[in-house]
């Protein structure tokens, strides 16, 4: 079996990275060899990280397992190294291979200690108590030493996962290590993209232990069940080549039904995301009040002005004909006292985005089981509140298990936003977003993506909807990543954020020329 895309992009269950690991032990890859690869690794990056200049004494807790193998190895290769080394081991009992390091690395003359107050005058902390495959809390004497560690002033990095978390779901099993950096180890975990573990990840790495691709591709098949969307999927999806000979319907026709009164903004931002895509043509259904608004400020726009509630909301959308275009993207700004337009596009035979407003009539109509009979796809985008509304069933602790199920109930393509969104479908893979920002936490940021969104899916091309909605999420996090390290965080609002849309893409396409 071979794996198309690169190992760095596949996300893994506890269960899954063991299988990985039980294969390359059954065709005779030694435990002690894989051990030293991993702890090598970890020992290079730290050493570059925190050179021994400026944090020379460093203190490795070890637990039992092979997460206590590896920090014993990194503990005696930064002792060759001329760190000053200390080892604390709050268990006496050890594999037998993490007992042979133990062994080794106290001939070599790695002092044992036996209380945390001893390594409270250390530069660096390594955890290495426990690694993936932690199911029970963590209780007693250890967790008091989990708390004391966390009390220290010193950086705290962590082997594969920060003791405490669970691997899959990212639950703090009764306390864990909150770390200032975490090394993942050969593939990422579930547990990273989950947002109760975020806090005590700290910055992330995977570092690569040199796993074969039959070894991934045993555990996973040849569609991953969660991976990473990264530049090279996104370059699939945005049309940056194009035909010389072409016109503007050949490059889609989205319709945004947005806007009222009240939120005029959420159309216009909408909009200014949709221009950003390079789709050929925009048009917009608004109420007839802010119809000279949007033609002000996006000029290129057909309008649509509907007939209006007596708030400013759309009452309907009138003589608007659906069926003339290529991707329609209905809810910001349409306020609560919109009329039945969601009922209005469901039979649109295009690709249908239901976002903010949209999202909560439909659970508000309890139109949710109308999506299945849709013979065209539908794309939710909710943030947790309004996933909370449609599937109060789910729980969202386990974000990637939520929208998986949320996918599969609606019979929709599931966009759940977040510091790490996930995108499901009902069939295929999930896709996770890994790099974002916080200062896409701002009112209209997701506007801004809605009409992106449209503008993507309207421009008709031989690509998967789900990962075409993973490139949508992917490219404004990319905008709202350079707008924060041009403006700070505190500087992105989303029309500034729109605004970056194009340098993000410009950027990217600078980076990835020789492709």
């Amino acid at each position: 079996m071979t794996v198309a895309l690169p190992w760095f992009l596949a996300v893994v269950s506890a269960a899954q990275m063991q299988e990985v690991e039980n294969w390359l032990f059954a065709q005779g890859m030694p435990v002690a060899a894989l051990m030293e690869k991993a702890a090598l690794q970890i020992a290079n990056r730290l050493s570059l990280l925190y050179p021994l200049t400026k944090f020379p004494r460093i203190g490795v807790v070890v637990g039992p397992g092979h997460n206590g193998g590896d920090g014993l190895v990194v503990a005696r290769e930064l002792k060759l190294q001329n760190y000053q080394v200390k080892v604390l081991q709050p268990l006496d009992q050890l594999k037998p291979l993490t007992q042979n390091h133990a062994d080794y690395g106290k001939s070599l003359g790695i002092p044992w200690v036996d209380d945390v107050q001893a390594l409270a005058h250390c530069d660096l902390i390594i955890d290495a108590l426990f690694g993936f495959g932690l199911t029970r809390p963590i209780t007693g004497v250890i967790a008091d030493l989990v708390t004391a560690i966390n009390d220290l002033s010193m950086p705290v990095v962590s082997i594969d996962l920060p003791s405490g978390i669970h691997t899959d779901t990212g639950e703090i099993l009764g306390t864990a290590v909150q770390a200032d950096r975490s090394f993942c180890l050969g593939l990422w975990k579930r547990a990273y993209f989950q947002d109760r573990a975020l806090a005590h990840l700290g910055q992330t790495e995977l570092l690569g232990i040199g796993l074969p691709p039959q070894a991934i591709a045993n555990a996973l098949g040849q569609v991953w069940p969660v991976q990473l969307l990264g530049a090279e999927q996104a370059q699939r999806i945005l049309p940056l080549r194009r035909p010389l000979v072409t016109h503007k319907y050949h490059q889609g026709h989205v319709l945004l039904i947005c806007g009222s009164q009240q939120y005029a903004g959420g159309a216009l931002l909408s909009c200014l995301g949709a221009r950003a895509s390079g789709v050929g043509m925009v048009t917009m259904a608004v109420p007839k009040s802010i119809k000279n608004l949007i033609h002000r400020q996006c000029p290129e726009a057909l309008v649509h002005g509907c007939l209006e509630t007596p708030s400013g909301a759309i009452a309907g959308l009138g003589n608007l004909d659906l069926s003339r275009y290529t991707a329609v993207a209905l809810g910001p700004g349409l306020g609560l006292d919109v009329g039945p337009v969601v009922e209005e596009v469901l039979p649109v035979n295009c690709p249908l985005i239901l976002d903010a407003d949209g999202l909560n009539q439909l659970a508000r109509q309890q139109l949710l089981p109308l999506l299945a009979e849709r013979t065209a796809p539908t794309v939710l985008t909710p943030h947790g509140g309004e996933f909370q509304r449609l599937f109060p069933d789910l729980d969202q602790g386990d974000r990637l298990t939520a929208v998986q199920r949320a996918a599969a109930m609606g019979q929709a393509t599931v966009l759940l936003k977040g510091a790490k969104t996930v995108i499901a479908s009902p069939t295929g893979p999930t896709w996770v977003i890994k790099d974002s920002t916080p200062a896409l936490a701002r009112g209209g940021s997701g506007d801004v993506l809605t009409g992106l969104m449209g503008g993507i899916l309207a421009q008709t091309g031989e690509f998967d909807l789900t990962q075409g909605v993973a490139t949508a999420a992917w490219w404004h996090a990319q905008a709202g990543i350079l707008a924060a390290q041009q403006r700070t965080v505190l500087g992105v609002d989303a029309q500034h954020l729109a605004e970056y849309l194009i340098p993000a893409c410009r950027q990217w396409i600078g980076q990835n020329a020789t492709n």
